[in-house]
């Protein structure tokens, strides 16, 4: 759902051709403002001074100083060399930088993928290959038209990310020589960061340096001693502007004051880096040799003709022991539950399932509600003490519900008691876009949490269980999914696996009810002409021909074949809970306040998952991209972020009884294996809290009044909000409503309509609002007639009389 400022690579590919490498600047540096740039960060002078004087001891504390002696990873002692300070000679162009056979290296041509949405673009270019070089690492990928997908083996670092993109790296751990505003300042410098769609504002896509600036460099601070291993990099996200880096180099220091630089192995000399050739695809370079220190840096080399030296970066590095305390320890974050805390393919997602449904057989059951254009199953995990079994509720309610009075035929006098409407449903969707992995596992851990807190015996789950029929569906495009997880977290990019096999956003992929039901009320034909509720189909949806995902039929029909009441839609690249309508009703407008009828509800809603997610609440937390949603208190209406037409939320509200809101779960749309743990933690009660929001309104049973039997597709409609609701085949219904005084009216065709007031408060659970309905004459006639019995005499003489009348 989050949606970010990116360019095709083969866009930018084609801007590329002809275009070498800039020439680099040829003014004369200034040595005491490069000296001056390179200062002191953060720590007490006589801690360093401590560090400083115990260099000689290096192997005995574990940390490598920079100076003579053995690292604690047994790595050769890196040479220390002072920042430069000199003129700088003059950089070479790409094409100079690939032709020479220099520093020990040879010539050799290079296949570089580019990738594009649908399409896979071969180019040239030629590459430095010392003995043994830099490695740059980035998987493949190609798409089949086959049933099975094409996919390398996945790649995996083996340190995780620093934390740039996941912004575990605060702000000011990040520096740089200069930048050429502070929407380009070092702390724009992060993998995936996403620009606003105007330029030169405080949110642009990168790190730039400024155009005079001769020796460029972005810097982070670990804050500990670090094991540096890889690079990951980028260009600028920008519409306007193509900014990317070429090569680079690196360097490592302790006290950001003495620098030593990687090294090739062979030569010795200052290893080049390979960098990017567009915008958007990550590059990933592994060090020659890692290295143990706090700082390191990143010195652009050459980068795009006619561009600036601009980049968004993540540094893989693990974490070093520090047995003698010498650092503030690092406090370990994350959840303590003993859950599998890793990314699940498709095959490790079907047999962690079937271990849930396994360990807790009678509380769980696993369907399959379609498959994907590739033929995989979209699975659901369902939970419920009746699994497989939409239950209507036999006994009554005790004690609840406050007032409740009515007018009109069928009220039902106040009673201390009332029937129960059974269990209301409830669903989870996550995977909608591929590449957002974090709703996935996060369904994965809840389905491992609820079975064992249920074997347990935890009260608040059992009872979570017993009263509530739960459906977990954690990945809608299994197909895009597959093709993310085998780039890995960090190297799969912002856009590539949202879509899914055809290239179909499925968040823009269901029926837009909007335009005709604003029509309509525009005309003054809603509800009497054309209802507010359970609009059909378009016909031209529904052609064999449509351009409509099999991903997208397989789930409308799913909510069409089960009663929802509530869902909440997960999607990453955000931190903020959006909710409908997600379409503005002016045709054209990019975002527009566009509320729906349920405002209430859907703030309540918005609010209650916000209100309770660690993250979104972290008063410090930074924005991830170009918006602050911390001063909307973490919600927004979807049409006043973006407009999204044909949305899952749209229609679920507009052809079924369900409230769907979207959860932005993260800055990091895949974040790696080791933010798992705390991002559970961020989610958990946030995702038991949203569930129970289902018993929150009124419930009850329309049943018919001679018979008792239950009223299916009774409408229910509730004064003042131009939204209906119906019943399930058994006549039970559930409508959520916030706190307040409401006036209800049930109707069925061949009854008279009945009316009550009911008052909702705060107290836990629904309040019971049933309707007994009495058939009008004329639909006893019918019923008798379809019997083949004789109309009574008493009827026949009044229907006489209406027709003599008439």
């Amino acid at each position: 759902r989050a949606v970010g400022v990116s360019k095709a690579a083969g866009v930018c590919g084609g801007g590329r051709k002809g275009r070498g490498a800039p020439e680099p600047q040829q003014e004369e540096a200034n040595p005491p403002a490069i000296a001056g740039r390179a200062r002191v960060l953060a720590l007490d002078s006589a801690m360093w001074g401590l560090l400083l004087a115990l260099a000689t001891f290096a192997p005995a504390v574990g940390v490598s100083l920079g100076a003579s002696g053995a690292s604690v990873l047994g790595l050769a002692s890196p040479a220390t060399t002072e920042a430069p300070v000199s003129t700088p000679a003059p950089r070479s162009s790409q094409a100079e930088l690939s032709a020479g056979n220099k520093n020990g290296t040879s010539e050799q041509h290079v296949r570089i993928r580019v990738i594009k949405k649908k399409k896979i673009i071969m180019k040239k270019r030629k590459k430095l290959t010392p003995p043994r070089p830099p490695v740059t690492a980035r998987a493949s990928v190609t798409t089949s038209p086959a049933r099975t997908l094409d996919l390398p083996e996945k790649q995996e670092p083996d340190c995780p990310p620093l934390g740039l993109e996941s912004l575990r790296v605060s702000d000011n751990q990040l520096d740089a020589s200069s930048s050429q505003s502070f929407g380009l300042g070092p702390h724009r410098g992060r993998l995936n960061i996403q620009s606003g769609l105007e330029d030169g504002d405080l949110f642009d896509g990168a790190w730039c340096a400024e155009q005079q600036d001769a020796e460029p460099w972005l810097q982070v601070d670990a804050r500990h001693p670090t094991h540096f291993s890889g690079i990951i990099t980028q260009g600028r996200n920008s519409i306007w502007r193509y900014d990317w880096v070429t090569s680079y180099k690196v360097q490592f220091s302790n006290d950001s004051l003495t620098w030593w630089g990687s090294k090739n192995r062979s030569s010795g000399m200052d290893a080049v880096f390979p960098a990017n050739s567009d915008p958007e695809t990550p590059v990933l370079n592994l060090l020659p040799e890692p290295q143990v220190a706090r700082f390191i840096r990143l010195l652009p080399q050459t980068w795009l003709q006619g561009g600036a030296s601009c980049l968004r970066a993540e540094i893989l590095a693990c974490p070093v022991s520090d047995p003698n305390g010498l650092f503030p320890e690092v406090p370990v974050l994350g959840s303590s539950d003993t859950l599998d805390f890793r990314h699940h393919d498709y095959k490790a997602m079907r047999k962690l399932m079937k271990q849930v449904n396994e360990q807790c057989p009678n509380i769980t059951r696993v369907y399959s509600i379609g498959k994907s254009h590739q033929g995989l199953k979209l699975y659901v995990m369902e939970m419920s003490d009746q699994p497989g079994e939409h239950e209507l509720g036999t006994g009554r309610w005790g004690g609840r519900g406050g007032h409740s009075g009515g007018e009109g035929q069928g009220h039902e006098p106040v009673a201390s008691t009332c029937m129960l409407p059974g269990e209301p449903e409830v669903r989870y969707v996550a995977g909608m876009h591929g590449n957002e992995a974090l709703g996935r596992e996060l369904l994965l851990l809840l389905m491992q949490f609820l079975c064992r807190e249920y074997l347990r015996g935890d009260p608040r789950v059992t009872r979570l269980l017993t009263e509530t029929r739960i459906h977990l569906l954690p990945s809608m495009n299994p197909d895009g999914y597959e093709t993310a997880f085998r780039r890995g977290s960090e190297l799969v990019g912002w856009a590539e696996g949202r879509w899914n096999h055809q290239g179909i956003d499925l968040n823009h992929n269901f029926a837009d009810l909007n335009t005709p039901l604003w029509e309509a009320e525009d005309d003054g034909l809603v509800p009497d002409t054309v209802p507010n509720h359970h609009l059909p189909l378009p016909t031209y949806y529904t052609l064999p021909n449509a351009t409509v995902a099999p991903e997208t039929r397989a789930v409308i029909k799913w909510m069409e074949r089960i009663p929802f009441v509530l869902s909440a839609n997960l999607h990453g690249g955000e931190l903020v809970v959006s909710y409908p309508f997600d379409m503005t009703r002016t045709p054209w407008a990019a975002r527009e306040l566009t509320p729906t009828p349920d405002e209430a509800v859907f703030r309540w809603l918005s609010t209650v998952y916000a209100g309770t997610n660690w993250a979104m609440q972290d008063p410090d937390r930074r924005p991830c991209h170009s918006q602050d949603f911390s001063s909307y208190g973490n919600i927004i209406n979807g049409a006043d972020w973006h407009t999204v037409p044909g949305s899952m939320n749209d229609f679920s509200y507009l052809h079924t009884n369900c409230f769907e809101v979207t959860v932005e779960l993260s800055c990091d749309k895949f974040p790696h294996e080791n933010e798992l743990r705390q991002e559970w933690e961020n989610n958990k009660d946030a995702l038991l809290t949203y569930l129970e929001q289902v018993r929150m309104g009124i419930a009850g049973v329309v049943r018919d009044k001679d018979t008792e039997i239950g009223i299916a597709d009774a409408v229910i409609a509730v004064d003042g909000i131009n939204h209906d609701v119906t019943t399930a085949w058994g006549g039970d219904y559930w409508r959520l409503l916030t706190p307040g005084d409401y006036v209800v009216t049930a109707s069925a065709e061949g009854y008279h309509a009945a009316t009550r007031n009911c008052r909702v408060t705060f107290e836990e659970g629904p309040v019971p609002c049933n309707f007994h309905l009495t058939k009008t004459p004329k639909q006893r006639l019918r019923e008798l007639l379809a019997a083949g019995a004789k109309v009574p005499p008493d009827l026949r003489r009044r229907l006489e009389r209406l027709r003599g009348q008439n």
